[in-house]
């Protein structure tokens, strides 16, 4: 037996910090199981799959601001990093593809940042979630966060929460799954995720928020997003286009 991270890199022939790097951004497996714990004692025959991530497309850029189809499994500030001058208007969660704005000016980034402020940006996502929904439904329940280990955790609390509204339209029915689109109209940490759980269709592969599936990462996309005099729209990934 030896840890997970360690037969990784000695399998791939790369360095043990970029072996449990690679496990901590859950792009390892072990047939369809993620590997979630990089110092995980496995057989020593075990072997990995690495799921390789998209190349990361510009959809638009000037001299203000660069739209980002960010592929899943890339954290949001990974890519900041890469764009020399850069700086995030807003995040995706890692899971997460789809339009991400950045900033080339401090004078653009302060208008921006007050345009989501005032709940001036229009987002919209799309999402394959568990079960049947077929009608339009606006979802209006108050949201709280709290960090355990570093990681937040929503839900709803009537009570401590802040204002979050979300409308969630129908799509597409395949099976027990549907495709849906989500406007939201406040921007709360895992606003979306939370509200279709807490309405019985949670995101297909969001374990944390009571998805049953399995699934390579949390089937949601930011599909479009305007913002002063722009506006952006990302292509869907096949994971989104269409459930297999």
């Amino acid at each position: 037996m030896e840890q997970a991270f360690k037969l990784l890199a000695q399998q791939e022939q790369i360095s043990n910090k970029k072996a449990k790097e690679l496990i901590d951004r859950g792009l390892v497996y072990v047939l369809d199981r993620k590997v979630k714990i990089a110092r995980a004692e496995m057989s020593e025959d075990t072997r990995f799959r690495i799921e390789r991530t998209d190349n990361v497309d510009i959809i638009y850029q000037d001299e203000n601001i660069i739209a980002i189809n960010k592929p899943a499994l890339i954290d949001s500030y990974d890519i900041q990093d890469a764009i020399e001058g850069a700086e995030l208007l807003h995040r995706l969660d890692r899971d997460t593809s789809g339009v991400l704005l950045l900033a080339r000016n401090e004078a653009f980034l302060k208008k921006a940042v007050e345009q989501f402020k005032q709940r001036k940006v229009k987002k919209t996502y799309t999402a394959w979630v568990e079960g049947v929904f077929y009608e339009e439904v606006k979802i209006d329940t108050p949201i709280v966060t709290h960090k355990r280990g570093g990681k937040a955790f929503s839900k709803i609390d009537l009570k401590q929460g802040k204002p979050a509204v979300s409308i969630v339209r129908p799509l597409e029915i395949q099976g027990k799954k549907s495709k849906v689109e989500v406007e939201i109209m406040t921007g709360r940490t895992h606003q979306i995720r939370v509200h279709l759980s807490s309405i019985g269709h949670p995101v297909v592969g969001d374990e944390r928020y009571g998805s049953v599936t399995r699934s390579r990462r949390i089937l949601l996309h930011a599909q479009s997003i305007s913002l002063l005099d722009y506006s952006f729209e990302a292509r869907e990934p096949k994971d989104i286009e269409k459930y297999k």
